[in-house]
């Protein structure tokens, strides 16, 4: 058996496969080396019906994660998944390692993801280039789910939502100030919370002013992240991975028409594509 996980900062996708076919899929919370520690993932881990049952066949495994772009935190994460899947030989990389994979499989071209989080990198059709990005939701993550919740929240308190929207919110988070400040600066798995945040844009995703929203941090996302990154490599190909890229493709293909760019590809869930480039 041999299983492939992406995990980007809200949740992981896992698939187990036999003989060149699907056995199973399934999810846990993310298993970002940067945000949980090796006990708290072994823990998640250990209330999965589906890796427990399949823990000791699976012979390899190979890792995308956020969180993971240092060799200290992929050893480290390493070193976590070998207690539980004893008879593995584990391969950890970085998430935006895995985009690429999923993007461009052998090509070169200039991948973004936009999920949980946000980054980008420019990929030579063996590994992405080593960029300043992947600040995490504190400091960057424009454009992403993170981003978005951050900005539904802001808007919410300085009361600057059209009425109906607030009024939505109220009724489905029961939100107030006190709520919303513990959530964010005393609770832990912030980036979460923030994230939970994408559905309501999901909901609401006709609403002028949560157009004005998206748009606005994709304009973000582009001046930050693929502007700068073509600079460096003029006329690459430019991909996108991820559930807010997904979600919001049409949005997302205007703003780049803006700049007289092409988006050539949308992957939504690259465990798929990820999956097919190993089997192969």
């Amino acid at each position: 058996m041999i299983a492939v996980v992406y995990s980007g900062s809200k949740n992981a996708c896992w698939k187990i496969w036999q003989d060149g076919v699907t056995m199973v899929e399934t999810h846990t919370a993310s298993v970002n080396p940067c945000f949980n520690d090796p006990k708290h993932i072994l823990q998640l881990l250990s209330k999965n019906i589906t890796l427990i049952h399949n823990a000791e066949n699976i012979k390899k495994i190979y890792v995308f994660a956020a969180g993971a772009s240092s060799k200290e935190k992929q050893q480290e994460l390493t070193n976590t998944l070998e207690q539980f899947f004893v008879n593995s030989k584990i391969k950890v990389k970085d998430d935006l390692y895995g985009a690429a994979i999923a993007a461009c499989h052998d090509k070169t071209g200039i991948v973004g993801i936009l999920g949980s989080g946000a980054n980008c990198a420019y990929y030579n059709g063996k590994k992405p280039e080593n960029n300043n990005y992947g600040l995490g939701y504190i400091l960057a993550d424009e454009g992403s789910a993170n981003y978005f919740g951050k900005m539904l929240l802001k808007n919410f308190l300085e009361d600057k939502l059209p009425e109906d929207l607030k009024t939505k919110m109220s009724h489905q988070y029961h939100l107030d100030r006190p709520t919303i400040l513990e959530k964010v600066y005393r609770k832990p798995q912030v980036q979460t919370y923030l994230a939970s945040f994408l559905d309501f844009y999901l909901d609401n995703r006709e609403h002028k002013f949560i157009q004005q929203l998206i748009a606005q941090g994709f304009e973000k996302y582009f001046h930050t992240y693929i502007l700068p990154t073509l600079e460096k490599h003029p006329g690459e190909e430019i991909h996108f991975v991820g559930s807010v890229a997904g979600s919001f493709q049409d949005q997302l293909r205007e703003v780049a028409k803006k700049y007289d760019l092409q988006i050539m590809s949308v992957t939504k869930e690259p465990i798929h594509n990820i999956l097919n480039y190993y089997k192969n």
